[in-house]
């Protein structure tokens, strides 16, 4: 897109951060120390070589506070002199927006820079300093960060809500009816002698309905009116995330990795490389007047002259601190529809494509108009009301709806009636329900709700997710997120001992005072100081004045069954368990210490893991069965003979991922040279894509 005047090398993400091996901040002046690590020493080398013998350098990183910092490390990595150094944004990389991008250089944004280095620092104090905390009160590998442990702390709040919930018993009534012409629809019961009905149990539920199986039923009234409804903004990161894990089922992280494919270029065949959406991390509804006009283009030639507004709708950014510099996510040509892209991208690809492009037109088409109809029945002592809905435009919606949570209750059109008609009772339904506890998070609704809490920013919400799975705080089944029990155990640790990390109140206030350093209205030392002075102090006092057994342990009534000690419920590899006080075991090679017991029991309501035994497949060491098992890295196949037999066959954990390269095979869990797990294609060597699992527990690799 430059020419052959330019030439465009990468840094391959961030070319200079903190050390892993120690804390890297000094805790008296904050001043980071940073390194460039060792597999970005190559590419920093090249950088230099080639800037040395270039005329200018133009620093074209990522727009938002996180590229700001890459591009201020990289002026500082290939030492050239300032002078030479221009630093670009854009949103889109398409020809355009480039070349316009060129045009207009300008410094590097200094307040980004330092609202990016405190977000760094308070997380690398949070993560390096908490979480050897946590390994010595809890156990070893356990991990805390600053938006993490409130994410957690919400899903373990959840399930408390859910495990407490009592449901309450209620009974609707409704009365299938027809008026003169025999059009049928239904009405639901609301009132009995001037007062809203509430029926809360069977017997009451019945003579209701034997009431009303003797009352003659006539039209009160009829109300119709027309309302309008205008379509959903364009997507920003957090409303993209959430679409797409309700309508098409993807992860956030997956989300995010097709969106960056997608923004960073697609082939195009004789066209090239060319990126089809703007950038995908932003919390602005912005949307570049030019698009505007394309999409008004787009939606006359493709449905019509009613389907478009007269004048363009702008959207107004809800979100405190959002940065109106950038725009919605939106593809780079409204005109390049989805039918014409298909031939250019995969399944998945397409599917985010098809849904942010429909998710932009749609934001710009007309209205949908609706007749909306309020039915009011007299049936003796009883009142009862239908409601209907009519579709007069459909507008917007027929591009796109959007997605919610519970699917809505389809609303009919009501039959032509006209007041003081009777109409024909054709059968009374009795049905029981009972109300429902809060539903369990979805990564849907998690990213939902700390963004409505303004915890964390467009960048943070996947990697967070992920390492909540990862640590294996919480689990996924389904869609739903499930806490375990080490999350429950962290979280009301945090709660009791450093409430500020998980409160999201507190943690909503820092990220407002990150946008105060990057707007440049406070300085970000002060900032960090005012933060960890008092922090440090406590984690100090935690250290000393809390035992390990406070935290992972609650006393009961129960006795030993084998040495009379008390049993206390303990925390394990795998969960809760009920444990003897006395309970010990040898070191390796070791046998049990003397006076120690072995009495373990799982919880009520808890039973031991049951082997699935795998018919038909014996172990070809000893010939027992083979079953399925799970060990310290997951599932695996063994012997049911062991630890006499220590046999186990070799075999791939299935994720139900679709491969992302090839959209055929499955993702399988493996095992490479090094021991270490990946995740990779179930075609491989067809298909050879690979993926890094969570690396091994380090303080604070969450808060990277």
């Amino acid at each position: 897109m430059l020419g052959p005047a330019y030439k465009v090398e990468a840094s391959f993400g961030h070319i200079r951060d903190l050390p892993k091996s120690k804390m890297g901040v000094n805790l008296k002046t904050f001043a980071p120390e940073y390194i460039v690590p060792d597999d970005s020493e190559k590419h920093a080398r090249t950088l230099r070589r080639e800037a040395k013998g270039a005329n200018h350098v133009w620093l074209a990183t990522d727009l938002d506070r996180e590229g700001e910092a890459i591009a201020w490390h990289l002026a500082d990595v290939i030492k050239v002199p300032k002078s030479k150094l221009r630093r670009v944004t854009f949103h889109e990389i398409t020809p355009a927006a480039i070349d316009e991008a060129f045009k207009h250089p300008r410094e590097i944004d200094q307040d980004l820079v330092n609202a990016q280095q405190a977000r760094r620092v308070v997380d690398r104090l949070v993560g390096y300093t908490m979480s050897p905390l946590l390994w010595k009160k809890i156990r070893y590998g356990l991990s805390a960060g600053r938006v993490q442990s409130v994410a957690l702390r919400l899903i373990v709040d959840r399930e408390r809500e859910i495990t407490a919930f009592v449901p309450v018993e209620y009974w609707s009534l409704e009365a299938a009816l027809a008026n003169h012409a025999g059009q049928t629809f239904t009405a639901e019961v609301i009132q009995h002698k001037g007062h809203k009905l509430e029926i809360h149990d069977g017997e009451t539920a019945e003579k209701h309905r034997a009431a009303l199986a003797d009352a003659a039923y006539v039209v009160k009234s009829l109300e119709k009116r027309e309302s309008g409804r205008n379509a959903a903004p364009p997507f920003t990161t957090s409303t993209l995330q959430q679409e797409a894990s309700r309508k098409l089922g993807y992860s956030v992280k997956r989300t995010m990795v097709l969106a960056q494919q997608l923004y960073e270029g697609i082939s195009m065949g004789a066209s090239g490389s060319v990126g089809l959406i703007t950038y995908m991390r932003t919390d602005s509804l912005h949307v570049a007047e030019g698009a505007l006009k394309q999409a008004r283009d787009v939606i006359v030639s493709e449905f019509g002259v009613p389907y478009a507004l007269d004048k363009p709708r702008h959207y107004k950014t809800r979100s405190k601190g959002a940065q109106e510099a950038h725009e919605a996510i939106r593809p780079t040509d409204m005109a390049r529809t989805p039918d014409r892209m298909k031939r250019f991208l995969k399944p998945d690809q397409l599917r985010l494509y098809t849904m942010i492009w429909q998710r932009a037109i749609a934001s710009q088409m007309a209205p949908a108009r609706f007749e909306n109809t309020r039915m009011d029945i007299d049936a003796g002592q009883y009142m009862l009301r239908a409601n209907g809905r009519r579709v007069l435009f459909d507008g917007f919606l027929r591009v796109y709806t959007e997605g919610t949570e519970e699917p809505e209750k389809e609303i009919s059109p009501l039959p032509e009636v006209t007041a003081g008609e009777a109409l024909k009772l054709l059968g009374l339904d009795a049905s029981q329900h009972f109300t429902q506890p809060p539903a369990r998070f979805t990564e849907a609704s998690l990213v939902k709700t700390l963004e409505e809490h303004g915890i964390g920013r467009p960048s943070t919400y996947a990697p967070t997710i992920s390492t909540l799975i990862g640590r294996k705080y919480v689990r996924k089944e389904g869609r739903a997120l499930i806490p375990e029990d080490v999350g429950f155990v962290v979280t009301d640790f945090l709660h009791e001992h450093f409430p500020e990390i998980v409160d999201t109140g507190f943690t909503a206030r820092m990220e407002a005072d990150l946008d105060k350093i990057a707007e440049g209205e406070v300085e970000w030392v002060p900032v960090v100081r005012d933060f960890f002075e008092p922090f440090s102090k406590r984690v100090e006092e935690k250290t000393k004045s809390v035992k390990k057994s406070d935290v992972t342990e609650v006393a009961t009534d129960r006795i030993c069954p084998k040495c009379g000690r008390p049993v206390v419920i303990k925390l394990g590899r795998y969960g809760r368990f009920y444990s003897c006080t006395g309970f010990a075991k040898g070191k390796k090679g070791q046998p049990v210490p003397a006076g120690a017991c072995d009495y373990s029991e799982p919880l009520e309501g808890q039973k031991e893991p049951q082997l699935e035994i795998l018919e038909g497949e014996m172990c070809p060491d000893c010939g027992k069965p083979l079953a399925k098992r799970r060990g310290r890295f997951g599932p695996f196949v063994g012997c049911t003979g062991y630890p006499d037999c220590k046999y186990i066959k070799k075999t791939h954990e299935k994720t139900g991922v679709v491969c992302p390269d090839c959209g055929k095979g499955e993702l399988v869990r493996r095992r490479g040279r090094g021991r270490s797990l990946f995740y990779g294609c179930e075609r491989y060597p067809a298909c050879t894509y690979t993926a890094r699992e969570l690396p091994a527990a380090t303080p604070g690799k969450d808060a990277a």
